[in-house]
């Protein structure tokens, strides 16, 4: 095994993926991403990600992203990893990934690049230039058109020596157990889609999952994944019946929701968050009301 490979080997259980708040200029508010991420790293998550598909990284510039990464490796003071994300493009994957080393990044997550009809040996190169942008441990996060097959797993595997994990995020259990089955313990297996999948995802193996649940009920996402390791499905469902599946059904209203009802959500909390940036979109006033009520709920996980 690897060193990439062994120390993606100890994530276990639940990967925190705080927000990026904004101000209402749109401007980053770092004081709130510190506050945030000082209150989540005091609860046992694996490893949080800053800048990831939850923390808006589309919509960051290179120079944001740095210094969202760096907030969190400050704001964590060493009670568990940052694992950056990164994407774009090759040229912008591969700076992003080095500013992020630079300032204490533990992990680079790579998020699919812009080009949507990439052919097999360019979607490589993408992956592969990132991952020798430093020493550290990779993880591709396999979602939208970045599809594989088994196989393709396998020969990008070969062909970039610092991948060590995989993170799902095409919610399709059959092919992610078959690109296990095939790979083995080559690579750290995780789950990525939502909170929504865990019991599919933990029914197949996995070894932990990200939640954007986390940002507003950490006790609820680490239960999670306690009753996913132990295959205690009596125990998800009700979790999911009470708290994951009306949630996810609020976020699935419109596009974009994914991350402005979070945000909605803290905020009813107490926590800032703040606005999305564009292209996503708000949560509409229509829908605060519902989002109020089901924190009611929330908030017995608090």
């Amino acid at each position: 095994m690897n060193i990439q490979r062994s120390f993606l080997s100890k994530f276990t259980g639940v990967f925190g993926f705080p927000i990026t708040p904004f101000r209402q200029d749109l401007l980053l508010d770092l004081d709130a991403l510190a506050r945030n991420v000082d209150e989540m790293a005091s609860f046992p998550f694996c490893a949080l990600v800053a800048a990831g598909g939850t923390g808006e990284m589309y919509s960051l510039s290179p120079e944001e992203i740095e210094e969202v990464v760096s907030t969190c490796v400050k704001a964590v003071r060493g009670r568990m990893p940052i694992v950056a994300g990164t994407g774009f493009n090759s040229v912008l994957g591969a700076d992003i990934a080095r500013r992020a080393a630079k300032v204490g990044a533990s992990c680079i997550l790579a998020l699919p690049p812009y080009y949507v009809s990439a052919p097999e040996d360019g979607l490589f190169a993408y992956y592969e230039e990132i991952g020798r942008a430093t020493d550290l441990p990779l993880m591709v996060y396999s979602r939208d058109w970045a599809v594989f097959t088994p196989d393709m797993v396998s020969r990008l595997a070969d062909r970039v020596p610092t991948l060590a994990g995989w993170k799902d995020g095409q919610g399709d259990i059959r092919k992610y157990q078959r690109i296990i089955e095939r790979n083995g313990d080559r690579l750290a297996w995780f789950g990525g889609l939502g909170d929504d999948c865990v019991p599919g995802y933990f029914a197949i193996g996995v070894q932990a999952y990200t939640s954007s649940i986390s940002n507003i009920a950490p006790k609820l996402s680490l239960a999670l994944a306690e009753a996913g390791q132990k295959r205690d499905f009596t125990r998800l469902n009700e979790l999911m019946k009470r708290y994951v599946n009306p949630l996810y059904a609020l976020r699935e209203r419109s596009k974009g929701y994914e991350v402005a009802v979070m945000k909605t959500a803290m905020q009813v909390l107490g926590m800032p968050a703040g606005p999305v940036r564009p292209p996503l979109m708000n949560c509409q006033v229509k829908d605060e009301k519902d989002v109020a009520e089901l924190m009611d709920v929330y908030r017995e996980m608090r």
